[in-house]
């Protein structure tokens, strides 16, 4: 995993929201990081739990788990699956295929725009966030924090 990389996992409690950094360099597979995830956090049951990884100024990821329902996932650019073995993870996961011999131009977002959108952020919202030139991912993710109000959780771990 580059060491620029940052991850951590959120749970939804009913005192608000919880958080801890997540380990990803051992995930080899899609389901290791639903494994990182519920061992970070300590999940038992139908918690609402969200990974949040940023790449330095590359590309983000939002992954959505709860419970036993199918995981989903936003990827900010569909071109992190040329940047390292996490970024083609993830491009995996958003149902992302390697286009080695794409021209790199362009942000691409994929996957589920709409995993946020009834926690108050909108699939429009979403991709216009990931979309804005000159705005870095962390700055994404930290927007999309205030909105869902676990910014807090997310500075403390940064």
């Amino acid at each position: 995993m580059a060491s620029n990389t940052f991850s951590a996992a959120f749970v939804r409690t009913e005192d608000g929201w919880s958080g801890a950094e997540v380990d990803l360099s051992a995930a080899e597979f899609v389901d290791d990081l639903g494994d990182a995830v519920q061992e970070s956090l300590g999940l038992v049951g139908d918690e609402l739990a969200l990974l949040c990884v940023e790449v330095e100024d590359e590309w983000f990821a939002i992954a959505r788990y709860t419970g036993e329902e199918e995981p989903r996932v936003f990827l900010s650019d569909a071109h992190a699956s040329l940047t390292d073995t996490l970024g083609e993870l993830f491009a995996e996961f958003a149902g992302v295929a390697p286009d080695k011999e794409g021209n790199g131009l362009g942000v691409k977002p994929s996957g589920d725009f709409e995993l946020l959108s009834d926690l108050g952020v909108s699939s429009e919202e979403l991709l216009e966030l990931s979309m804005e030139e000159g705005v870095l991912p962390a700055d994404v993710l930290s927007v999309i924090a205030e909105r869902l109000a676990f910014a807090d959780e997310l500075d403390r771990l940064r």
